[in-house]
């Protein structure tokens, strides 16, 4: 045997790293210049100049290739940037489906349409992971008592047009989620159901920087959504289902599979610790199938918490890990390469298929099946190139996918693995993992570099050792740590790598930095990649029998309860979840260069370059989390009331910068905790204003009372922002979440505050007064308006009222207590209802403006009229959250008041 021999297979020689060249990765330099034509077609709409500039293109790369080979990259590149504008300008814009606007006015209406899509959802309060219901809308949260439940989505093909005389159906186009309460109703894809129902359209909340899940909605083909019950649902007639709703049933029907075997006798004979339960089932649903219906808020919050939510969402690594694990397995079976090749791609395609082939899963499935075959024809496969080859044929399919975080996500992972750790792995570890191969043929040691020699003998040395201290079966030990401790290094490495990367999508899209996120991928990836295949055999095995599926089954039950178990612990500790603001653009762009600078440099052989690369590694994170100011208008009173839609959230900034949150919305009348709440409006509203505000930390929040469309976001502000204080005024005798608030308050080491009428402080540049509740007022009931905390910011001749929800009881109490002044800017209480803002109390502030806080569409016909006119009599000008959205109002000390949109701080 030859010493495998050769010093060329064992060198680790710095010229084996493939370098960044144009020629070797045409496919990633031509992905970049259509990422850029497709980012330039947002701004540039002129199709004659662009076909002239295509044209021109075309002509110049002929030319050059024929002329000039060298130059000629340039023009070929310029040629993929105008593809890529022509591409995303052919693209159809996602439909607003105005149509569905004038139905959805209150009335019930019949509703014809074609089922495109089934699922069966978890209670809403524990497992819903999307606002199906309106916070404006207190009939659409029954849902939230409702004890099984259907996701039915409908292609509507008739309204019922309601007029005084008649009633007809009128055909209109449109998609619509129709939430169905009641026994689960036996209908498929391709039925054409009729049901009574009232239309809502989705709220729009007009703050910066918040979610908008009505343009979420759009991009399913969505335009409204409605509430029914099972009974009044009538199947009309059936139609053939269309590719992507067998999908959808595919992946429904493998959930119910899985589900099936959690319940069955087989399973349950288990042992604890070996036995899936329901909570192991949703997580595998989810983890296999996509499945995210009975995914717990608080499973998901653990996850989210520690960077880890990935391993439980069908993604890329999914699919690479089943598909490299499958190649391996075919492999090791003898089979012949291109059967191996063929086969793989047939089942990591029925895999993709089962999971409802979503946008990641065909981006993972392009980019395996693309390198697989690139191994199978004999060539020298570049990772790079693959991902450069699978990015433009998803963003030549969909240009839109450049703008969402799943396709950056996705693309910033591989390009991590294999631009930045690749290059390292292969430097650093390679060679070491390879000198640990034939261990025994000393023969070997004189073709290898002498440090790989010397290390090779130490091992040997070791072993020897080992035997004669431990047994002859010890001899092999130090081989076998060695080599699992490359793997570690290897998997550390990769783990370093991704999340040196995954740190600009976590701060832009979910304003987190997961520092645990790197300890717990190292330990769980390689778990996770076990469990997969644990699972898919379970799955397969339970087809046929449970019986079948009991040992994979154990070992899945095992390896899950390890992995959550491993989570679980981790998100308790204070670093395992830190919030940040977005970072700018400028920061994005310069954490960008970063990475690219890194893949170039950590392929070069000079010393001064691999340092430089291994600098701008720690380059990117510094970029990204870098404190900085936040926009403030330093030397004015700021105002800004937050669009929470049917409830109360305004931001106070005092003249020296200190920043005070009044309420933070909630859903009207539900009393659930915002810990497992399916939609928190604190979390996906009131704290991205912040973060858009470039606000970390706030000094202050201020609860006027416990209503639920006050409170209900300010558990999660609280998490998210730390507040230092947190100011309170009345705790009703019947409030637990106010207890729970404040019991949170506690663990976070928050000051707590306590005011009542009377108390005067100074609090950043301003004179604050507290107007009510009196300081004997008690409530031993529930909460009520009255127990609003009012407050008067006083700011040189300019002033604030904030009235919270304060009725005319509270408000009769303030004018005889003779401590109502003229305002400049009044908070008008309780949304507008006619129990507030009465003649007497209005005349006594006489505010310059006024703004409103409340919902569209609302049901409590807020802001009354009668309201309105007194407003308007008295000349003040009235801004209202569900018309202008967000608005910020600025006070200078010499009394005057302007406004502008918050979009414009």
């Amino acid at each position: 045997m030859r010493a495998v021999g050769a010093t060329n297979f064992w060198m680790d020689r710095p010229s084996a790293i493939e370098p960044l060249r144009f020629r070797r990765m045409p496919m990633l330099a031509a992905a970049l210049a259509f990422a850029a034509g497709d980012v330039l077609a947002r701004r540039w709409h002129g199709p004659m100049l662009l076909a002239s500039a295509t044209l021109a293109l075309f002509l110049l790369a002929l030319i050059a290739l024929r002329k000039a080979p060298r130059v000629a990259v340039l023009p070929v590149l310029g040629l993929w940037v105008s593809l890529g504008c022509w591409c995303a300008q052919m693209q159809p814009p996602i439909s607003a489906q105005p149509t569905l606007t004038p139905y959805a006015d209150g009335l019930s209406r019949n509703i014809r349409g074609r089922i495109v899509r089934v699922r069966a959802l978890a209670p809403a309060a524990e497992n819903e992971d999307e606002p199906q219901a309106s916070f404006s809308d207190p009939a659409a949260w029954e849902v939230e008592t409702a004890p099984a439940r259907q996701s039915i989505d409908l292609d509507i093909q008739a309204i019922e047009e309601v007029t005084p005389d008649v009633s007809t159906m009128q055909p209109v186009k449109g998609g619509m989620r129709v939430t169905v309460l009641g026994d689960p109703v036996p209908v498929t894809c391709g039925d054409i159901v009729e049901v009574p129902l009232r239309l809502r359209t989705p709220d729009v909340y007009h703050d910066p920087g918040a979610w908008s899940y009505s343009d979420q909605l759009l991009t399913e083909g969505i335009g409204a959504l409605a509430t029914a019950k099972s009974a009044k649902l009538r199947i009309v007639s059936h139609t053939t289902a269309s590719w992507q709703c067998r999908l959808f049933a595919a992946q429904s029907w493998a959930s119910r599979r899985m589900q099936a075997f959690v319940d069955s006798r087989a399973n349950n004979r288990l042992p604890g610790n070996l036995r899936l339960g329901p909570q192991d089932a949703a997580m595998l649903n989810a983890m296999l199938f996509g499945d995210r219906t009975q995914l717990g808020q608080t499973l998901r919050a653990g996850f989210e918490r520690t960077g880890t939510f990935h391993l439980f969402v069908v993604s890329g690594l999914h699919i690479a890990l089943l598909t490299g694990a499958l190649y391996w397995l075919l492999r090791r079976l003898r089979l012949p390469q291109p059967a191996a090749v063929l086969l793989t791609i047939a089942g990591a395609t029925s895999y993709a298929a089962v999971t409802g082939m979503g946008a990641p899963a065909q981006r993972a499935l392009a980019m395996s099946a693309m390198y697989l075959l690139a191994r199978w024809i004999g060539r020298k496969t570049s990772a790079l190139n693959a991902l450069g080859a699978a990015a433009t044929a998803v963003l030549a399919f969909d240009p839109r996918a450049l703008f969402e975080a799943g396709f950056q996500m996705t693309f910033l992972v591989i390009l991590a693995v294999a631009g930045i750790a690749g290059p390292l792995i292969e430097r650093w570890l390679t060679p070491y993992a390879k000198a640990l191969h034939h261990l025994a043929l000393i023969r070997i040691d004189a073709s290898l570099p002498p440090r790989l020699a010397q290390f090779r003998v130490r091992i040997r040395m070791t072993g020897e050792l080992a035997a004669g201290l431990l047994g002859p079966w010890a001899r092999h030990v130090p081989q076998w740590c060695t080599r699992l401790a490359v793997r570690v290094a290897e998997m550390l490495l990769l783990g370093i790598a991704a999340e040196i990367c995954m740190v600009i999508p976590m701060a832009l899209y979910f304003h987190r930095t997961t520092v645990l996120a790197l300890p717990l991928n190292v330990l769980d990836i390689p778990l996770v990649g076990i469990l997969l295949c644990c699972a898919v055999a379970t799955f397969c095995a339970s087809l046929l029998s449970p019986w079948l599926a009991l040992l994979p089954g154990a070992a899945t039950a095992l390896l899950i309860h390890l992995v959550h178990a491993t989570v679980t612990h981790a998100q308790h500790f204070a670093l395992a979840d830190l919030r940040v603001p977005a970072p700018a653009p400028t920061a994005v762009a310069v954490a960008c260069i970063a990475i690219a600078f890194c893949c170039w440099a950590l392929r070069k052989s000079q010393r001064t370059l691999l340092l430089a690369g291994c600098v701008a590694m720690a380059v990117v994170p510094a970029a990204i989390l870098w404190p900085e100011p936040p926009l403030l208008h330093m030397g004015a009173l700021e105002v800004t009331a937050i669009d929470v839609g049917q409830g109360d959230s305004l931001l106070v900034v005092s003249p020296q910068g200190q920043t005070l949150l009044v309420d933070a919305g909630g859903p009207i009348g539900i009393a659930t905790s915002s810990s497992v709440a399916r939609w928190d409006v604190g979390e996906e509203v009131v704290a991205p204003y912040l973060w858009s505000r470039r606000i970390r930390r706030l000094d202050a929040v201020l609860l006027t009372h416990a209503h639920s469309d006050h409170m209900g976001g300010m558990a999660a502000v609280l998490r998210d922002l730390r507040p230092r204080e947190l100011w309170l005024g009345v705790v009703p005798a019947r409030s637990p979440g106010l207890r729970q608030l404040i019991d949170e308050a506690h663990s976070l080491g928050i000051a707590i505050r306590w005011f009542r009428a009377g108390d005067t402080f100074a609090w950043g540049g301003l004179q604050v007064a507290v107007l009510a509740p009196e300081a004997g007022y008690a409530n031993p009931g529930v909460a009520v308006n009255n127990d609003s905390l009012v407050l008067d910011l006083a700011y040189g001749r300019a002033s604030v009222l904030l009235e919270g929800d304060a009725e005319a009881p509270s408000e009769a109490a303030m004018l005889a207590n003779h401590r109502v002044e003229p305002a400049t800017l009044l908070k008008v209480g309780h949304h507008g209802s006619k129990t507030s803002t009465n003649p007497d109390f209005l005349a006594a502030v006489a505010p310059q403006d006024a703004v409103i806080s409340v919902g569209r569409h609302n049901t409590f016909g807020h802001p009354r009229a009668e309201v309105l006119e007194r407003l308007e009599a008295a000349h003040v000008k009235t801004f209202r959250t569900d018309r202008q959205g967000a608005e910020t109002f600025l006070l200078t000390p010499d009394g005057r008041i302007s406004a502008l949109p918050a979009a414009s701080n």
